[in-house]
């Protein structure tokens, strides 16, 4: 045993505790005069009227010399001079292998109440992201189980993709079929700002059974206060991190990257940070990069990521879409047109791109995908003129041959929720049926 090392720890042990007092409360911040404390650091806020109970608070900012605390509760109980206890820790969460299979809140808690597994690792739930020079290329497909972007738009491990989409038009039906289907070790599932009504749906209807097998579920909803829901995307991110650490290839999936945002707006405005576009604060355009970008591929694994984003009035344009879509290695594009078409998942293949998918596939499938793209943009762009008969039959060999392929292609696109098709299943299907072209 290495007793000096010991003894090293246990000379640098700090054994005083460290209080200030509450000073004043408004809206969701809470002032106090002291402890000393730095930003970041978790604070206990010791109530007014019931002994031993204590509210987990953060520390955001500092006014002169008054400490600035968001709790991860509801205020309730707090009043002038209740002791604020400083720990000198960031928020740290309980990891392990025992977690998979479980629902947990923003701090690591069990949803249900029930006792978390021993022989989890603390872990701290911010992190800064890898060394860019630290992290290997995307040189190899992973499969998905979605035919659409198996086979159109695929994706690499340790790819980091944007899910774009109004509301309503099938994200967590999507998310829950590549939890399902694909074939990544592990997957690790944020639902952040959700309505409660619908986190148990997601889990027991999109997820599933087998799904939850093989899941870990955080869950920060609506009616929770800003920081949790903030919170709730670290968390998530870093057990997809401590996952990846040990060799896995994990599957993160976050809905939504929207609702994070504006969080982080809410915590932005209380401590008095000037509204920039649409209200959003200049910190929240700090946070996302920090964010999206601690998740991809390290020297033992990969994290491949799964990011929704809401687009009110579907706004591809407005701020939070155009951000993460300039920081993402892709974007998928739901298209709300296309679901009341009835084409299920409705992914608008036109407009959606992988960044990583010459590097991952060979030069036939890029052809594949390039020509069922050509059979899909020739007629969309001569669509009126088709539909009002104005196109007489042989004036294009190309229009001929969109007319012919376009109901086949979008019966391609298709999928039931239940159904499971691989990559390899997903390229043969399309191959036979631009094959029958004969282009």
């Amino acid at each position: 045993m290495n007793i000096d090392g010991y003894l090293d720890e246990i000379n640098q042990i700090d054994t005083y505790k460290r209080y200030g007092k509450i000073h004043r409360v408004i809206g969701l911040m809470i002032e106090s005069k002291g402890p000393e404390v730095s930003v970041g650091d978790v604070c206990y806020i010791h109530t007014s009227k019931k002994k031993n109970s204590k509210i987990l608070a953060e520390v955001v900012g500092f006014n002169e010399e008054k400490v600035l605390l968001m709790p991860y509760s509801t205020i309730k109980e707090i009043g002038p001079g209740c002791l604020v206890e400083a720990t000198d820790q960031p928020l740290t969460i309980n990891v392990g292998r025992g977690l998979i299979g479980k629902v947990i809140d923003s701090l690591g808690h069990s949803l249900d109440g029930s006792l978390l597994p021993k022989g989890l690792t603390s872990y701290p739930s911010e992190q800064s992201p890898p060394n860019p020079l630290a992290r290997p290329r995307i040189l190899e497909p992973i499969q998905i189980g979605v035919k659409t972007i198996d086979a159109l738009l695929t994706v690499g491990k340790g790819q980091r993709v944007g899910i774009f989409a109004g509301s309503g038009v099938g994200k967590s039906t999507l998310l829950g079929m590549i939890a399902r289907n694909s074939d990544a070790d592990i997957n690790v599932i944020a639902l952040i700002g959700e309505r409660g009504r619908e986190v148990r749906e997601f889990i027991e209807k999109d997820l599933g059974e087998e799904g939850l097998k093989r899941s870990i579920v955080v869950v920060a909803t609506s009616d929770q206060p800003a920081l949790m829901r903030i919170k709730g995307a670290y968390t998530a991110t870093a057990i997809s991190e401590y996952f990846r650490d040990q060799g896995l290839n994990v599957n993160l999936m976050m809905d939504s990257v929207t609702r994070v945002a504006m969080a982080q707006r809410e915590v932005g405005l209380a401590t008095g940070e000037p509204p920039t576009t649409k209200g959003y604060t200049p910190s929240v355009f700090a946070m996302l990069p920090k964010l999206l970008e601690r998740t991809g591929t390290s020297e033992k694994g990969t994290i491949t990521a799964f990011y929704t984003v809401l687009v009110d009035g579907d706004d591809m344009n407005e701020p939070i879409a155009d951000t993460t879509r300039g920081i993402l290695d892709g974007h998928i594009v739901l298209d709300r047109k296309l679901a009341e078409q009835g084409q299920f998942p409705a992914i608008n293949v036109l407009k959606s791109v992988s960044r990583v998918m010459p590097e991952i596939t060979s030069k036939e499938e890029q052809q594949l995908a390039q020509n069922a793209r050509f059979i899909l943009a020739t007629y969309e762009e001569n669509y009126e003129l088709i539909q009002i008969g104005a196109y007489k039959r042989g004036a294009s060999k190309e229009i001929d041959q969109s007319i012919q392929l376009h109901p086949k292609v979008v019966s391609f696109l298709k999928q039931k929720t239940d159904e499971d098709i691989t990559r390899n299943q997903a390229l043969q299907q399309l191959a036979d049926l631009i094959g029958r072209s004969g282009s």
